[in-house]
């Protein structure tokens, strides 16, 4: 779960930015009028990237940010997840004056997420999810958590991948990433490069990735089955309700993932067996 709080991207070199970039300038454009209209509001980095993610990468909206605080246009504070012991950085607007109780609501819902507990049950619950999605369409599990299959094992790094399925003598390498955040773009590559060496066909299960990642996927050969939303256990449906409603974030609880959810990969699936 630290992966998802913490603020690498807020903490992105701005030197790497690209001065007068337009998509960052209309980024910038775009969080000023956010920040107007919600003038009595604290947010965190991640939740605003997740936000505004249908126009912007999180990057783009992290450099954003980091502009409008040095231009002083809106006003930030770190502090700690008392659950977790990670950072977590504020914004509002600067005319808030009387943010503080604002500003710890937000941190104690976050806190509640991201206990240890919490968040190892959503991605335990999510690559439960995942196992029964492809059961159901028979897709015949043949091993998890590995690194190698009929004899051609991974050493490169210490990854693995969550599962390998296969259907139609063809077999997936499946990787679960029940995550708000994007995962690691390194850690893609690494996964797309050892589903090839062990012979399976990369397929990453993610809530949301960047449009140009989602392209070397496919390039690779390789399917990106979007959720668009973390899946929390229905035992915790309460508390993905809360988190939904009072933060805004797309979390949810089925109890099974959604027939169009599977469906987009079968029919990937059946659609590469008749051109193959």
């Amino acid at each position: 779960m630290a992966d998802e709080l913490d603020i690498e991207a807020f903490e992105f070199d701005a030197n790497q930015a690209r001065e007068g970039d337009p998509v960052e300038l209309q980024a910038r454009k775009e969080l000023r009028e956010f920040f107007d209209q919600h003038n009595e509001w604290v947010f965190f980095c991640r939740q605003i990237e997740i936000l505004f993610e249908g126009r912007f990468f999180h990057w783009i909206i992290a450099r954003a940010l980091r502009n409008l605080v040095g231009a002083r246009r809106v006003k930030t504070e770190v502090r700690r997840i008392p659950s977790t012991g990670g950072p977590i950085h504020l914004f509002w607007n600067r005319k808030y004056r009387y943010y503080r109780r604002a500003a710890d609501e937000v941190v104690r819902l976050v806190s509640e997420y991201a206990h240890p507990n919490v968040a190892a049950a959503i991605g335990i619950h999510g690559e439960g999810m995942v196992l029964g999605g492809f059961a159901d369409p028979e897709f015949v599990l043949k091993a998890r958590e590995t690194n190698e299959y009929q004899g051609r094992r991974w050493t490169r790094t210490n990854h693995d991948l969550d599962f390998l399925f296969e259907r139609d003598e063809v077999r997936y390498g499946v990787e679960v990433k029940n995550t708000l955040g994007y995962p690691q773009s390194g850690e893609i590559f690494i996964k797309l490069v050892m589903a090839k060496f062990i012979r399976a066909t990369p397929v990453f299960v993610v809530r949301m990735l960047p449009k140009s990642v989602i392209n070397e996927i496919w390039k690779a050969g390789g399917f990106a089955l979007i959720l668009k939303y973390q899946l929390y256990p229905y035992s915790h449906r309460e508390l993905a309700k809360r988190v939904a409603r009072e933060l805004g974030l797309p979390v949810d609880s089925p109890r099974r993932l959604a027939d169009g959810t599977m469906k987009r990969f079968i029919d990937w699936h059946l659609k590469r067996l008749k051109s193959g």
